[in-house]
Formats: C-alpha cells, sequence, structure tokens
C-alpha cells in the first residue's frame, strides 16, 4: 500500500474531530440537531483551515443512514454506513464537488444546474460542493443565480473560497456565511502532537514550536512540514533539524542583536550580522524573530507576568524587558516590521539588515534632557550624558558661542510694567497764515517731486499688471499710455497690411501688453 500524507490521512471525519474552528462546529451542529438547513452554505478563509473537510462532514451528517441503515439527518455521522464511506473516499454519487478554478465558465454551471433537475440517486441530498468559488465568471455567476436562490428541496449548495470580495453580492447575499479562522500556534502544536504520538514519531517541544509557528495558522501546511521535517530527521523531529530545513533564525541571535542596540554598541551589532552571515541565515528571518521578541517584551513591560511561564522564550523576554525603555521597545519593534519591506530594495540583503539595525541607533535615549539630533557618542544634544563626551561637550558649546556672535542681538523689548510717563504738553499754538498772493499751480507741481509708489512684486503667481497705487504717476510720467483693462498699455501702432480685394481685411502690429 502506497504512503498517505499526513495531511489527508488525519482529515477529520466529525465535527468532534475539527480543532480550532468552534464557532463554526456549533453553529452547524446547533442546525442540524434543530433541522434549520439552509440551502446555501458559504465557508471563506485562508488555505488549510478545514473549508473541505466542513462541507464533506456536512455532507455526510445530511445523508448518514446510521450502522443499520436506519438513521436520519444527524450532527454525529456514523462513519460506516455506505454514504459515510463513499463521501470519505469521494465516489459518493450524490455529492459533487467542482473546482471552479479550471470549471469556470458558463459551459460547467449550465452543466450543474442540468443535473440539479434530477432528485438524489441513492442518497437523502443532492450536495454540489464548489471550490475556489470567486474564481467562477460573471456570466457563470449570473447563471447560478436563480438555482442558487431557490433551489429543489433534496438540493445543497455549499461554496467555498479564500477571496469572498471577489464574488458578487447578490451570490453572497443568497449564502449563509461562515468565516473560518487561522488556527493560533497553540493549537497547531497540540495537534501535531497527537500526531506524532500516533505515528510514533519523537519529537521536540521546541521542534513543535517551530512547525507551528511556520504553519501561519494552517493545519494542512503544519502537516506538511511534519513530513518533511521526518524524512530531514531521519524518523525524528529535533529542534536544531527542524531549525536547519526552515531556515529560521534561533532565537539567541534576536536576543544579541536586542542587547547590543540597548547598549548602543554599534560593533557588537556588527559583529552578529557578520555572524549571521557566515551561517547563511536570513535577514528577513532575523527581523521577523526580533520583532517577536519585542512582542513579547512590550506585553512584560505593560503587563507584568502576563507572558506564559511555561514557555522557555518568555526568560529572555523579561529579561531584556527591563534593559530596553517601552517607547524605545516600541520603536525598535517599528522598525524591524518596516525593515523587512525595505530589504528587497537594498543592494545586499545583510547590508539592508544592518541599515535597518543602525537606524534605531540615530535615536539616542533620552536621560532627563530634550534628545539631539545626533546619535550617541558623536555629539549628541544636551540630556545625553552618558552617550556624548566631554570634548563633544566644550565643542558643543563653543559651536553655540560662535553662531551667537554671528547673529545680531534683537533689541530688547520693553517690560509690559514700566513707570508712569508724565502728560506731555500741550501743543504750541500754530501761527496765523499770511494773507499773500497765490503761487501758480505749475510752480507748485515743479516744487513737489513726484513719487512712485512701489511697484507689487511679480511671479507666476501674481497679476502682471501694476499695482493701483502706481497709475496716476504712470500717468503723469508716460504721456500717451492710455487704459486698457486693468493695467496700463502703450497705445499700438497700427499699420495696414496689404490684403486680398473684398470684405477680408487684417490689421497687424498690434504689440503685446506692456505692464
Amino acid at each position: 500500500m502506497s504512503y498517505v500524507v499526513l495531511a489527508r490521512k488525519y482529515r477529520p471525519h466529525s465535527f468532534a474531530d475539527m480543532v480550532g474552528q468552534d464557532h463554526v462546529v456549533r453553529a452547524l451542529t446547533h442546525a442540524l440537531e434543530q433541522q434549520r438547513l439552509h440551502h446555501a452554505y458559504l465557508f471563506t478563509g485562508t488555505r488549510g483551515i478545514g473549508k473541505t473537510t466542513v462541507s464533506r462532514i456536512l455532507a455526510k451528517s445530511l445523508n448518514c443512514t446510521g450502522p443499520d441503515g436506519q438513521g436520519g439527518i444527524t450532527a454525529t455521522p456514523c462513519g460506516v454506513c455506505t454514504a459515510c464511506r463513499e463521501i470519505d473516499a469521494d465516489r459518493y454519487i450524490d455529492y459533487t464537488e467542482m473546482d471552479a478554478a479550471s470549471n469556470r465558465s458558463i459551459d460547467e454551471i449550465r452543466e450543474l444546474i442540468e443535473r440539479a433537475a434530477y432528485k438524489p440517486s441513492v442518497g437523502r441530498f443532492k450536495v454540489f460542493m464548489i471550490d475556489e468559488a470567486h474564481q467562477l465568471t460573471k456570466d457563470a455567476f449570473n447563471a447560478l443565480l436563480k438555482t442558487l436562490e431557490e433551489p429543489p428541496e433534496y438540493l445543497k449548495f455549499v461554496l467555498a473560497t479564500t477571496d469572498p470580495e471577489k464574488m458578487l453580492p447578490t451570490v453572497l447575499s443568497r449564502c449563509l456565511q461562515f468565516n473560518l479562522r487561522p488556527m493560533a500556534p497553540q493549537t497547531v502544536v497540540e495537534y501535531l502532537g497527537r500526531v506524532l504520538t500516533a505515528e510514533g514519531v519523537p519529537a521536540d517541544a521546541g521542534a513543535l514550536r517551530l512547525l507551528g509557528r511556520a504553519a501561519r495558522g494552517s493545519m494542512r501546511d503544519a502537516l506538511s512540514l511534519s513530513d518533511q521535517a521526518i524524512a530531514y530527521g531521519g524518523g525524528k523531529l529535533e529542534e536544531a533539524g527542524v531549525r536547519a530545513m526552515l531556515g529560521s533564525v534561533d532565537r539567541r541571535h534576536a536576543e544579541r542583536l536586542i542587547q547590543a542596540l540597548a547598549e548602543r554598541n554599534g560593533r557588537g551589532v556588527l559583529e552578529q550580522c557578520d555572524a549571521l552571515r557566515g551561517q547563511g541565515l536570513s535577514a528577513s528571518g532575523t527581523l521577523e524573530e526580533m520583532a517577536r521578541l519585542l512582542q513579547q517584551m512590550a506585553v512584560e513591560q505593560m503587563v507584568p507576568g502576563a507572558l506564559d511561564a511555561t514557555d522557555p522564550d518568555t526568560e529572555a523576554a523579561r529579561r531584556l524587558g527591563s534593559v530596553l525603555a517601552p517607547d524605545e521597545t516600541q520603536l525598535l519593534y517599528s522598525i524591524c516590521l518596516q525593515g523587512r519591506a525595505e530589504l528587497s530594495l537594498a543592494p545586499d540583503e545583510y547590508a539592508g539588515l544592518v541599515m535597518v539595525l543602525l537606524r534605531f541607533m540615530a535615536f539616542p535615549p533620552q536621560e532627563g534632557g530634550a534628545s539631539g539630533p545626533g546619535p550617541a557618542g558623536v555629539g549628541g544634544g544636551a540630556g545625553h550624558g552618558s552617550a556624548a563626551s566631554p570634548g563633544a561637550g566644550v565643542a558643543s558649546a563653543a559651536s553655540s558661542a560662535a553662531v551667537a556672535a554671528a547673529v545680531p542681538a534683537r533689541p530688547a523689548m520693553a517690560s509690559p510694567v514700566t513707570a508712569p510717563v508724565a502728560a506731555p504738553a500741550p501743543p504750541a499754538p500754530s501761527p496765523a497764515p499770511v494773507a499773500g498772493p497765490r503761487p501758480a499751480a505749475a510752480a507748485v507741481a515743479a516744487a513737489v517731486p513726484v513719487q512712485a509708489a512701489p511697484m507689487a512684486p511679480r511671479g507666476p503667481h501674481l497679476s502682471p499688471h501694476p499695482s493701483p497705487a502706481r497709475v496716476a504717476p504712470m500717468k503723469r510720467r508716460l504721456p500717451g499710455w492710455t487704459m486698457c483693462r486693468p493695467g496700463w498699455t502703450r497705445r499700438p501702432r497700427r499699420l495696414k497690411q496689404q490684403a486680398p480685394p473684398g470684405p477680408l481685411r487684417r490689421w497687424t502690429g498690434m504689440s503685446p501688453h506692456v505692464g
């Protein structure tokens, strides 16, 4: 007999065997027990979390006949009757699974609708399961709408998709939707422990934790990685072997990097990066491991004692949580997350890692004063006594004195509270005007100089015309200028151009606007 992979061998066959989807199991169990069955179900979620498995268990619950062949609809299928065994083997005639990725056109849906017109051959219900339903074409969805809304009483639809946003709203409104959630790493670890115990494969706790994290919420991925780890380790799972297979970074490397960054030890950071390069470890995996450790540190800083005491990584998180300030923990966490996206843009992966880590060192720690713009040990601002040297402080004071001498001092502002000032003396009466001959207007105009008003600044965002205050002086100084729109322009000279005989004549010589 050929080998069956763990993901298929340990597929759940009943709702009681499922893990991590209690909200879906509870709703379907109550619906089956109370006979409140919907005609269409939609299961959404990421890959490998049980969408197809739930569909098969639902089909068995609807068609199970029990060990004696007299059973009815139940929430606990027996697993031994003909319907249960054939559905598990995917050869039940009244249960149809269609992959919409390869059968997405209207022709396949039309054929499915034609088959829906016939009653079940051997079962109680006919179940149509459409996997990756979001890949159906718009025409195929439209052809399915009427049957999906009012199917025969013996027909049930089950749709599964990883991207419900691509489905038509008219389809979503006709289905009872269940969102399957990604599984927690601890749930994956516990299930892997039961599976490996049943297989007789020894496994370390650290190896199971690595597999649970690498699965990223997918049980199928966890079981597939376990198959690979068993082959890699020669029938056993050890933490070192699993870490080498996954290319994961050891937690100790992340601890050393965070310790060096907390101490502002640039040489230590470079040495750790060189060690990672020498071992061929991933820079992205290093930042990911650091982010995971920083998250635990932040939890310990805000809620002491909230971390799992049984986790061996908790001790390092508690120790480093007292070394790094809470605001610096948040800053370094953000830098690690954003730095992973920048590694692909760097000329070299490890050069990008070094730049991401040195970015944190550009922010000196605050020790009772205002933070300066420079890094520690290079002449940062005041308030960093441990980071700046005495020589740097003297240089900073000298540069400040030079800048103060170069900038002219501003006049001191008068104090708002001043001594009382004596009342000013009344002005002396002006002498009475002496009657005499009135000077001519021309002489007055010649004696009083005409001062032109300042011209408004011009630019691409300002009006090209002079300000209204300049109109009168320009009129006196520039004879021959006339009013044209808002500004002044010189009267153009019109030149008669030779034109063919007829009513059409063109006058040219118009000068551009002069402002």
